[in-house]
């Protein structure tokens, strides 16, 4: 069972999609992204749980926000569970998502049951934020276009670029699909933010990514995960930054090991 939903939260529209039935488990993408990337792991965990995968505003079909940050985000997802009526998810995020969901398990550690981070970042590296501002800047200008390109250049794997060609294509049309400027709002909002405080993030954390991620490559993994208090990693062989479409089945397998290892505890 699916259903698609418009909300209006906290004075602006998301979209959502809902599948299946059971324990919550909400999926949150990253920059570029949309409820989209999370396809693979919504076939494979519909069947025994309730997916609720958001378009972020600024993304996807959701409305814009000029005043976006990690916060506002996180407030966001949080009247997302009451306007659901949802006590406590599972909570996934991707990237810029990840981010987003450490600070959601900060703001609300009683409505975060676990927290899965596929190419988990802390907060922006310092010398990566002027980037972003000029990826802004870029996208405000030129388009999406020029960016969709570079991303499919660097952020996939070099097994995903000779032999998946339908992946490829996936990542850029997805990209090309963004609104420059919701994309250019949430480059900014990336630039700005500060990580959430990781001894304030006590639930059980999983760690997936790539061995050829280079957004956030294994050492900045293996600090974060020292930083949390209840940390692993799955590192998966073959696989960029965008882990559930580039690797689907691998991601599938680490997410219901840890959602099992959860239920049982």
């Amino acid at each position: 069972m699916s259903t698609h939903l418009q909300l209006d939260v906290n004075g602006h529209r998301i979209v959502v999609d809902v599948h299946g039935e059971g324990a919550a488990l909400l999926l949150v993408h990253g920059l570029g992204g949309t409820s989209n990337f999370w396809a693979p792991v919504v076939a494979a965990l519909a069947p025994t749980m309730r997916v609720i995968v958001p378009d972020l505003p600024c993304a996807g079909r959701s409305a814009l926000d000029p005043t976006v940050s990690f916060t506002s985000l996180a407030r966001d997802l949080l009247a997302l569970l009451d306007a659901l009526g949802i006590e406590s998810a599972h909570v996934a995020g991707h990237s810029m998502g990840s981010i987003v969901c450490q600070h959601l398990a900060v703001l609300a550690p009683t409505r975060v049951r676990d927290l899965a981070l596929l190419g988990p970042l802390a907060e922006l590296p310092d010398a990566a934020r002027s980037a972003l501002e000029a990826r802004a800047a870029a996208a405000r200008q030129d388009g999406m276009a020029p960016i969709a390109d570079v991303v499919c250049e660097r952020g996939l794997s070099a097994e995903t670029k000779s032999t998946r060609p339908v992946t490829v294509g996936f990542v850029r049309e997805m990209m090309l699909g963004q609104n420059p400027e919701g994309y250019a709002l949430h480059c900014l909002a990336l630039a700005a933010g500060q990580r959430a405080d990781p001894a304030r993030v006590t639930c059980p954390v999983l760690l997936v990514s790539g061995e050829e991620d280079t957004t956030a490559p294994s050492a900045s993994v293996a600090a974060l995960a020292a930083s949390l208090p209840h940390a692993t990693i799955e590192m998966i062989a073959h696989c960029g930054h965008w882990t559930a479409v580039e690797k689907p089945a691998e991601v599938q397998a680490a997410l219901q090991r840890f959602y099992q290892i959860a239920t049982s505890a």
